[in-house]
Parts: structure tokens; C-alpha cells; sequence
């Protein structure tokens, strides 16, 4: 959050507007009051798992102010949920203190756009939250993204072998929709009968703040198993502002037990689905505008899930023409050689391509999901961020290390790369990725999304030692790294082995901005990754959904194409032994997924 001399109050309407809106003139008062000339601001709002954040952009696409509120989380075993009511207000909360921090007035915001995490709402006929938890609580109507309480429902759907899944990588993932309706239906019968509309939540917060329950392309192919090439025929229709949900599978409904969802034209899980930034009802409803501190009928955009989103946001953040890394990369005009990783709490891998490439194992081919006319491909790694948390804060020397990088001012994971960074000068390494030289990490500890889809994966930690120091958990730390970026190879290698060319990267999100992490991908991967101008791309890429929405930009390509920009381009390693070295430790990596395999086997059969 930039820091500012305003205070936190919250949008205000300059003295100008407030006689445009009452009718009046004063023309009097607006001699004697300096007026700042009136802006055309964008506003993103991004809700990912543990905070709703907002954010206005300028028409260069250049960050003027943002915000972010906690939001509450429950988590019991498999079991993870939210509040949609809490969500809300922590959104609210977060669009004024962001304006008001900007000094942006409420007739200055043109358009806004919601991104969300995939998660499940429930909502009843009054909008209402309804329970989806064992305990009842009927705040708690979200089951969240990174749920895992339907691998049984998902092995099952999976099973049917639906000519829908071939969409899906092949199989839904326990982390998709249908699993989880799945699991409500079968275990929560009397929320199931009281829900009126499934949603997802970026979906949610759009109908929240317009009324208007038209759904995303994003959101339903990309998680409902929605067919969206069937609007491949009205992609030229311009002037549709809402368009008959016609790419269901009624059939696949019914095969898995939920043909009761085919109701009333698919009432409750969307009769229309609409291109992301297509104009949302009437804008901002008068109560939502209230709640907001905006204007009434301010345009909203249909929404993004965060992940794409932040493709969005940086997909066309590449070097000016002429420029010394413009030069450097291999394809700078190419849209479909490019991959984004949107690296937060998971890392999503989105590529795009002109026509349909069915990738066992990888989400997709999504059609119009992400860039309008183009088929989404979509890797995935459940835990990336939430891996080296996971592992740095259950550390018995995390305590100290934790006061230490306080009384520094910086962030434990800034400590660590200091310590690495001084490791290889005592160590007497070559370089500084050779510190693991003995430890192996497979980061599979919330399953593995692709390319293997196997949500019954496990991590793996091979080399430990009683050693439990400060260094010990700096080689910890960066073979995680390692394993999370040799994850992202495997990725890669796949889809291009499959018919994609990618040979550039673009990162965004919270580890995009750690140097080790991004230098790391560059070396194992073998590409030059393209790091944004602006850090948040998910907060852009949903602002240019406003952006689209007040017919600002004719439509979300172009409008990429004005508010991207690139920052700084890491290069991978020159060295050749660096290269051998990851080349090594890859194939380890790759072995020993296929040793938990066996292991599994065995003890199947010593059970059965």
C-alpha cells in the first residue's frame, strides 16, 4: 500500500460534480476552488484467499493507489471455507480506503472489474447465504478453491469418462466445480434443497454489485466444464450484452447425479454466459454504489478468476520494439509462444493458442476463457507459496530467523536469500544452486494439478539431517524453489511437447517479486521471464475488465495492448554447468514421483 498525507475517509465528489448531480451551476464557487482536472481511472478488485485488495490504474496503465482487507477463513482437515458476507465488506472496505489513498473521487472511476479465486458460493432465492459446512454455520457458504473434500466425488465423475472431461485435461480436478456440487448434494441435503444459485465468486461479486446473474466464460469452462466454443458463432455479435448459455452438457449432469442443475435453463448454475469485460446489467446498482462510495451505474465487467486475471494483466507486457531485451527474447510478437505464471498461495501456467490443443493432464483447451477468440491452456501447482510458508514456518529456527529479519526491515524470505548468498562463499560452491546438491524436494504436498493430475500426490523431502539450523532451512528453502520450478518445466516441456512453442515467461504475483525464486525458474526452465512494470497484474487485469466495460478500449486485447507494460527481463544462466546441474537434479525430480508410485503399489497390496 503506498503510503499518503489524505486521510482514510472515503470518496468524495468534487464541488463541480455535486452541482452536476443536484442540477445547480455555481459557477461562482468554481472560479474561487482550484479544480484538479477530472482523471479517467480504472478500478480492479482481486479476492484471493486471504484478503480482498482493490486498485486503480490510469490510462497508461500505471498504479495510482490500492488497498487490501482480511477476509476469515475456516480450515478443517480437507475442509477450507469462507464467508461471502464478510468477503463483501472487506471489498468495500478496500475500494474506499484505495480512493480515498489515491485521491480519487467517485466520478473519476469509468469502469470496474472483480477477479476472485474459483471458489464455490451458495446463495438461497433472497441471496442469502446457505451453508455449505458440516458445522451448519450458514456464513460459511464458500467452499474455497483449494478444498479437497471431493477426490472421492472427482474419482467418480472421472470414471463416467464424459466426452466433456477431454475439455478438462481429462479428468475434473477435485478443485473444479462439479466434485463439489457432488459433495453437497450427497452430504448436505438440505442445504442443496434451500441453494437458488451456485456461483463462482468472482461471478458472485459481479451479480453482489450489478444484480445481474450472467456468469463468465472464464469462470464456467475453465470450472464447470461449461463448453464455451459453442459461442464460437456469435463471437461477432457485438452488440450482445448477454448470451443464452448454450455450451451445457446436459447429459454430463445427469451421468454424475446432478440433473437436477439442468433445471429452469440452468437456473442455478447460469442461463447466460458472457465474454470477460462484457457489460454487467445496468452498472453499480444504487445500493452497491452506496456501499462502494461510487456512482450508480458505474459499468462493471464480466469477470476473471485472479489467475487469469494476472494473464491479463501482463500477457502483453513485452519490451518495446528496439530495446536491448526486446532484442533478446526469441519471439516478442507472438502471443501464443508466451506462457504467464501467476505465482501466489498456487502458481497457474496460461498459455493461449489459435487453435485447440488437448494436453493430457493440463486444463483446457478452454475456449475464450482468458483472451477473447484464443483456446486457454492451463497448468497448475496447488501449493507454491503456501509450500515454502509451510515449510520455513514449521522450521524449529523460524523464530529467530522471524526477529531477525524484523530488526532488518526486511522479509524472512529476503533473510534467506542473504544466508544463501553467504553460504556460497563458505560452502565454496561454484554457484549458488549447488548448495542442494543433496537435497531433493518433489513440492507435491497438496497433490499434484498437472501435468500429472494426481491429487493424491505427495511431497517428498530427500536429504534430511538432524541438522536443524538456520542454514539447514536456507537449503530447505531453495530446494523447494528448485522443486517448484522444476515443476513448472515438466509444465512447459509437456505443452510444448503436445503442439504449443512457448519459449518466453511472464510471472506475476507475490513470488514474481522475490529474485532467487524468478532467477531459479529462468535457469531450471531455460526461458527469459518478463517481470511487469507494474507488481499487480491481477489488480490490473481486472480493472481492464472495467476498462472494456466503459467501452473505453474496442476490447480486451486492445485494451491489454494499451495498459501492459514491461519492467525488468531475467535471463536464464549462460553457464553450461549450471545448466547440466539442473539438467541432473531434473531427472531426480522426475524419479521420484515414480518411486511414490511403487511405494503406493506395495502397500495396496500389503492391504488388500
Amino acid at each position: 500500500m503506498r503510503s499518503s498525507s489524505l486521510s482514510a475517509t472515503t470518496p468524495f465528489l468534487s464541488p463541480s460534480a455535486a452541482d452536476r448531480r443536484s442540477g445547480s451551476s455555481s459557477s461562482s464557487f468554481e472560479m474561487t476552488t482550484p479544480a484538479r482536472p477530472p482523471r479517467t481511472v480504472f478500478l480492479g478488485v482481486d479476492v484471493g484467499t486471504g484478503s480482498a485488495r482493490a486498485g486503480l490504474f490510469d490510462t497508461k496503465g500505471r498504479l495510482l493507489g490500492t488497498h487490501s482487507s482480511p477476509i476469515q477463513i475456516w480450515k478443517e482437515g480437507d475442509c477450507v471455507e469462507q464467508s461471502s458476507t464478510d468477503i463483501w465488506h472487506a471489498v468495500c472496505a478496500a475500494v474506499k480506503e484505495a480512493c480515498s489513498l489515491a485521491n480519487v473521487a467517485a466520478e473519476e472511476v469509468v469502469g470496474l472489474g472483480f477477479a476472485a479465486t474459483c471458489s464455490l458460493v451458495a446463495v438461497d432465492a433472497d441471496g442469502s447465504p446457505v451453508s455449505v459446512s458440516w458445522s451448519g454455520d450458514a456464513r460459511r457458504n464458500i467452499i474455497v478453491w483449494m478444498d479437497h473434500r471431493a477426490v472421492n466425488q472427482a474419482e467418480r465423475i472421472n470414471a463416467n469418462n464424459s466426452p466433456v472431461l477431454q475439455y478438462c485435461g481429462g479428468s475434473v480436478s477435485p478443485e473444479m466445480q462439479a466434485p463439489k456440487l457432488l459433495w453437497v448434494k450427497e452430504n448436505l441435503q438440505e442445504s442443496w434443497s434451500m441453494v437458488f444459485r451456485w456461483m463462482d465468486l468472482s461471478d458472485w461479486l459481479a451479480y453482489r454489485a450489478t444484480g445481474d446473474d450472467t456468469r463468465s466464460l472464464c469462470t464456467t469452462v475453465c470450472k464447470w466444464t461449461y463448453l464455451g466454443h459453442a459461442h464460437m458463432q456469435q463471437v461477432n455479435d457485438k452488440g450482445s450484452r448477454n448470451m443464452e448459455a448454450c455450451g451445457w452438457d446436459d447429459v454430463f449432469w445427469e451421468e454424475i447425479g446432478l440433473g437436477d442443475l439442468i433445471d429452469g435453463n440452468h437456473a442455478k448454475i447460469g442461463r447466460s454466459v458472457a465474454f470477460p469485460g462484457h457489460p454487467m446489467g445496468s452498472g453499480l446498482t444504487p445500493a452497491a454504489a452506496k456501499e462502494l462510495g461510487l456512482l450508480a451505474g458505474t459499468p462493471v465487467g464480466t469477470s476473471l478468476i485472479d489467475a487469469h486475471a494476472g494473464g491479463v494483466g501482463v500477457m502483453e507486457s513485452v519490451p518495446n520494439s528496439g530495446s536491448q531485451d526486446n532484442n533478446t527474447l526469441p519471439d516478442n510478437g507472438a502471443i501464443s509462444n508466451r506462457m504467464v505464471l501467476v505465482c501466489g498461495t498456487s502458481t497457474c501456467h496460461m498459455a493461449v493458442s489459435e487453435s485447440k490443443l488437448f494436453i493430457p493432464g493440463v486444463w483446457g483447451p478452454f475456449w475464450s476463457a482468458m483472451v477473447p477468440e484464443y483456446w486457454l491452456t492451463e497448468g497448475g501447482q496447488s501449493a507454491t507459496g503456501a509450500l515454502l510458508d509451510h515449510l520455513v514456518e514449521n522450521h524449529k529456527a523460524a523464530p529467530l530467523l522471524s526477529n531477525r529479519a524484523a530488526a532488518q526491515h526486511i522479509s524472512l524470505f529476503e533473510l534467506l536469500n542473504k544466508i544463501l548468498e553467504s553460504m556460497v562463499h563458505e560452502v565454496k560452491v561454484p554457484f549458488l544452486s549447488a548448495l542442494t546438491e543433496n537435497i531433493h524436494v518433489l513440492p507435491d504436498f497438496h497433490g499434484n494439478r498437472s501435468p500429472i493430475a494426481d491429487p493424491k500426490s505427495k511431497g517428498t523431502i530427500c536429504g534430511l539431517t538432524l541438522d536443524s539450523s538456520e542454514k539447514q532451512l536456507a537449503l530447505l528453502y531453495l530446494a523447494a524453489i528448485q522443486g517448484i520450478a522444476y515443476g513448472t518445466r515438466h509444465i512447459v516441456e509437456h505443452c510444448n511437447s503436445h503442439g504449443h512453442k512457448i519459449d518466453t515467461l511472464l510471472a506475476c504475483g507475490g513470488l514474481a517479486k522475490n529474485p532467487l525464486y524468478i532467477q531459479e525458474h529462468a535457469n531450471i526452465v531455460g526461458c527469459s521471464i518478463i517481470l511487469p512494470k507494474e507488481n499487480e497484474s491481477v489488480l490490473l487485469g481486472s480493472a481492464i475488465l472495467g476498462a472494456v466495460a466503459s467501452k473505453q478500449y474496442p476490447s480486451l486485447h486492445d485494451a491489454m495492448k494499451a495498459l501492459n507494460a514491461a519492467g525488468q527481463v531475467i535471463h536464464p544462466s549462460k553457464d553450461s554447468k549450471v545448466k547440466k546441474y539442473h539438467d541432473a537434479k531434473y531427472q531426480i525430480f522426475k524419479t521420484l514421483y515414480e518411486q511414490q508410485l511403487s511405494y503406493r503399489s506395495i502397500m495396496a497390496q500389503a492391504l488388500s
